[in-house]
């Protein structure tokens, strides 16, 4: 199964090659290949010490293509930064009298339906990640009635208020008439329609031990997107 490389005119995609060839003298089998070359060409230069594999790697492949070339090379850097698929062939230069002499130095061979998927499988994630779009907002008024008119309403609100989640913001409040001497709370909350459950909010944190020491029930009196 083909091994899939990107990103190797940065660190992180160096470390990652770093981390593959630990333990080994080629990426693939005991001697060099088509597969060595290609890598090889999408590496702009020779890898630092602090990446000592593939550093060790490259000096290998180097030693095996200089004698294809006889002249004495003055050097060449190529600047600026492109996508890994362009960097091969740009960088192809230096090995590409190698690959009329040997057949194993190939680097431009077709490629393979395993490279065809990858490339694929990255267009459809940056197709997704531009589509994806922020989770939408509610504001809603919940009535939170007490069990009777002895219920402390501040221990109530403080109770409400210590309910903390992710996507949940308490806003304004105040204390409305019931009728014989009980008020309730009214309270706005706004909530990330992903993240908060209105429903589970009231069943598994508002109506139950420790809230209901002091909330008898809970209702939600209006429910707005944002």
């Amino acid at each position: 199964m083909a091994v899939t490389f990107s990103d190797l005119y940065t660190e992180s995609g160096l470390k990652s090659l770093d981390d593959y060839l630990s333990g080994k003298t080629y990426i693939s089998g005991d001697q060099l290949t088509k597969d060595d070359v290609k890598v090889y060409a999408a590496v702009l230069e020779k890898p630092g010490e602090s990446i000592p594999n593939a550093s060790k790697w490259y000096d290998v492949v180097s030693s095996h293509l200089a004698a294809s070339f006889p002249g004495k090379a003055q050097g060449v850097r190529i600047s600026g930064k492109c996508a890994p698929v362009e960097a091969a062939p740009a960088a192809s230069a230096k090995v590409d009298a190698a690959a009329e002499d040997d057949d194993d130095l190939d680097l431009f061979g077709d490629e393979t339906e395993e490279d065809k998927k990858a490339a694929e499988e990255r267009e459809a994630a940056k197709k997704a990640s531009s589509k994806k779009k922020e989770s939408g907002k509610s504001s809603v008024l919940l009535d939170v009635k007490p069990w009777d008119d002895e219920t402390d309403m501040k221990k109530l609100e403080e109770t409400v208020r210590s309910i903390e989640i992710p996507g949940l913001l308490w806003g304004a409040s105040k204390l409305a008439p019931v009728g014989y001497g009980i008020k309730k709370l009214q309270i706005m909350l706004t909530i990330v329609d992903d993240l908060v459950s209105v429903d589970t909010l009231i069943e598994e944190r508002l109506t139950v031990e420790p809230c209901n020491e002091y909330i008898q029930s809970c209702d939600i009196v209006a429910f707005n997107k944002i």
